[in-house]
């Protein structure tokens, strides 16, 4: 396998259990946030930003929010990578 090989992005998305939603507001709309964006960087660590859907209703708008730094979603985030590892390394190739 080749060191050279350039992979420019590492994502997954991570349901938020219900337990540990919360809710942010932005451009006048309330929204409850259910899904972690968590993206490795290359220098290895994690960024992580949270989407969600409109208090009200609907669709709404595919807007991000800060992740408030808190024991437990980070805790989350840790074993989602960490999980996500373990399933990438088990991959059987393409079907």
């Amino acid at each position: 396998m080749s060191s050279d090989l350039e992979v420019s992005a590492l994502a997954i998305n991570v349901t938020i259990p219900q337990a540990l939603r919360w809710t942010d507001a932005r451009r006048g709309e309330e929204f409850t946030l259910t899904t972690l964006n968590v993206r490795l960087l290359p220098d290895g660590h994690l960024a992580v930003k949270a989407y969600g859907r409109p208090v009200a209703g609907g669709r709404g708008a595919y807007v991000s929010f800060p992740v408030p730094d808190q024991p437990e979603l980070a805790a989350l985030v840790a074993e989602a990578a960490s999980r996500a590892g373990e399933l990438w390394a088990a991959h059987r190739g393409l079907g």
